[in-house]
C-alpha cells in the first residue's frame, strides 16, 4: 500500500502533512484557485477528515515511474455519497507537489462545499498558525 493511502486510512494528520512538499499546490473540486503551499493543504486535509464520513479508498493508479498516482474513493458527506479521485504528482523527493481533488456527482459536490466552508475559519487559523511557528523557528 501506497504511504499517502495509508496515512490517509489511519487518519494520521502528521504522516499526511510529512508527505507534503513545503511548494504544493492544492486544487480543490469546490474552489476557483489552487491554494499554495504545505501550511494550507495540510489544514484543508484536515479538514476533509473530519468532513467525510465512512470515507475509504477503492482503487489505486500509478504510473511506471513512481510519480504521478491516482487515488480513488468513497465517502459520505451530510447522507450524500461521493466518488472522488485525488491525482497526486510526486516530486524528486518523494513528496506531494501537486495534488489535485475531483468529485461527484454534483449535488455531493455541493454538500463537501457547504462543509467545507463550515470549516474555512478554522482551516486559515491553523495555516496561519502553522507559518508562525516555522517562522519563529527559522
Amino acid at each position: 500500500m501506497h504511504p499517502f493511502r495509508a496515512a490517509v486510512e489511519a487518519r494520521d494528520d502528521a504522516a499526511i502533512e510529512a508527505l507534503l512538499a513545503d511548494n504544493v499546490v492544492f486544487t480543490s473540486p469546490v474552489a476557483f484557485r489552487p491554494y499554495l503551499g504545505k501550511a494550507i493543504t495540510a489544514a484543508i486535509l484536515r479538514a476533509v477528515i473530519r468532513v467525510f464520513e465512512d470515507f475509504r479508498y477503492v482503487r489505486e493508479i500509478a504510473d511506471a515511474g513512481g510519480h504521478d498516482h491516482a487515488f480513488v474513493f468513497e465517502a459520505t458527506v451530510d447522507g450524500k455519497q461521493v466518488t472522488g479521485c485525488d491525482f497526486l504528482h510526486f516530486d524528486a523527493d518523494g513528496r506531494i507537489d501537486d495534488f489535485m481533488v475531483m468529485v461527484r456527482p454534483l449535488s455531493a459536490a455541493q454538500a463537501l462545499s457547504a462543509r467545507m466552508g463550515e470549516q474555512f475559519e478554522q482551516i486559515k487559523a491553523e495555516a496561519t498558525a502553522q507559518l508562525e511557528r516555522a517562522a519563529a523557528e527559522a
